[in-house]
């Protein structure tokens, strides 16, 4: 796992910082030029031939220039055909012979071309848990004016636990999640935020002016945000839930779920903002952490299906949130009848299940 922090440095700090990035990222060019001329792309290779060259001429570490001599063999396994080129901010790699981290004063001690500084950091309680296992090299990034370290964590998983009933959990358009038990977990905030923010940016993009530029450039990003937070909490409760009641969690596979389903036109720009991706991978990281297993399951007529009889009919499904049978007339919501059916699924799937849990709802 990956444990994010922000450097609070000074503006003399924020300098240095800079530079070194740009002077890593600098000599990063001119050894992979020095490669692709010489066709040398192993990193060892490239490091017998050139380190000495580069460590008298860049005026870097040694540990620098073993890291830039690495990041340019990386960039090579993908491609030897072109010469390969490096943003001047990007991300450059410190191990721990060039970086020191004092977590209980938060402070990180770092190489930058002026010599080590000590800069200080900020973090939430997940990132302070995660720095406790930290192994490994630790990438310095430079985002929106802005210093970020991001250290490699090895978390031991927890053992998966013996289980035998799983909670299904059904992705819409109207309420991004709904479990096996009936509880909602409404995308209306979203939704209105969504709606907040499309005016906001039809109204700013009307006026056109530089100034209405920069409004919709600050404005970027919000809406992710936003998203990101909401998944957060949503994946949150739902593994929660899963962890207090025993059970598994079971995941429709959305491969190709934009192909495959159709909306209204008034529902099309939900769909197209739909967070699905990135919920059901709040849900599976989170519920590995706790131990808890994630079973994915077809999607395929899950909707259509009646959880009841299980009867599969096109004209089962009424409207969009309601569910009603044409065999034996079981009537739901259609979400909810959804995730029952999942669940129905992952429990077939599952090595032992008991007779209980087997047996359909007459």
């Amino acid at each position: 796992m990956i444990a994010q922090v922000k450097l609070n440095p000074t503006k003399e700090q924020a300098k240095l910082l800079k530079a070194t990035i740009e002077q890593a990222n600098a000599t990063c060019d001119i050894i992979s030029e020095l490669a692709f001329n010489s066709q040398t792309f192993g990193q060892y290779a490239i490091h017998q031939a050139y380190y000495a060259q580069i460590r008298e001429s860049s005026g870097l570490s040694a540990q620098i220039v073993v890291r830039c001599i690495a990041k340019v063999a990386d960039a090579y396994k993908l491609d030897k055909k072109v010469q390969r080129r490096f943003k001047p901010l990007g991300a450059i790699a410190y191990d721990d012979r060039i970086l020191t981290w004092k977590t209980d004063k938060q402070t990180v001690n770092i190489w930058t071309v002026e010599g080590r500084q000590l800069v200080p950091y900020v973090c939430g309680e997940r990132q302070k848990q995660l720095l406790g296992y930290r192994q490994g090299e630790s990438d310095l990034i430079f985002r929106k004016g802005n210093f970020f370290l991001l250290a490699v964590c090895d978390i031991q998983e927890p053992t998966a636990k013996e289980i035998d009933d799983a909670i299904g959990v059904d992705f819409g358009i109207v309420s991004l999640a709904t479990d096996s038990d009936g509880q909602s977990y409404s995308g209306e905030r979203i939704e209105n935020k969504r709606q907040s923010y499309a005016k906001q940016r039809g109204k700013v993009q009307k006026v056109g002016t530089r100034v209405a530029h920069r409004k919709l450039k600050k404005m970027t990003g919000k809406q992710r945000r936003y998203q990101t937070n909401e998944n957060h909490r949503i994946s949150k409760e739902i593994v929660l839930k899963a962890k207090g009641t025993n059970c598994s969690i079971a995941l429709e596979e959305l491969t190709h779920i934009r192909a495959r389903t159709t909306v209204r036109k008034s529902q099309r720009a939900r769909q197209s903002n739909w967070a699905f991706s990135q919920l059901r991978d709040f849900v599976t990281y989170k519920a590995k952490r706790e131990g808890i297993p994630v079973i994915a399951v077809p999607a395929a007529y899950t909707s259509q299906t009646c959880s009841s009889c299980g009867h599969c009919e096109k004209a089962n499904r009424k409207s969009q949130s309601e569910f009603v049978c044409k065999v034996c007339h079981f009537s739901l919501n259609a979400d909810f009848n959804a995730a029952i059916n999942i669940r129905f699924r992952a429990l077939s799937m599952m090595p032992i299940v008991s007779e209980r849990l087997a047996t359909r709802v007459a």
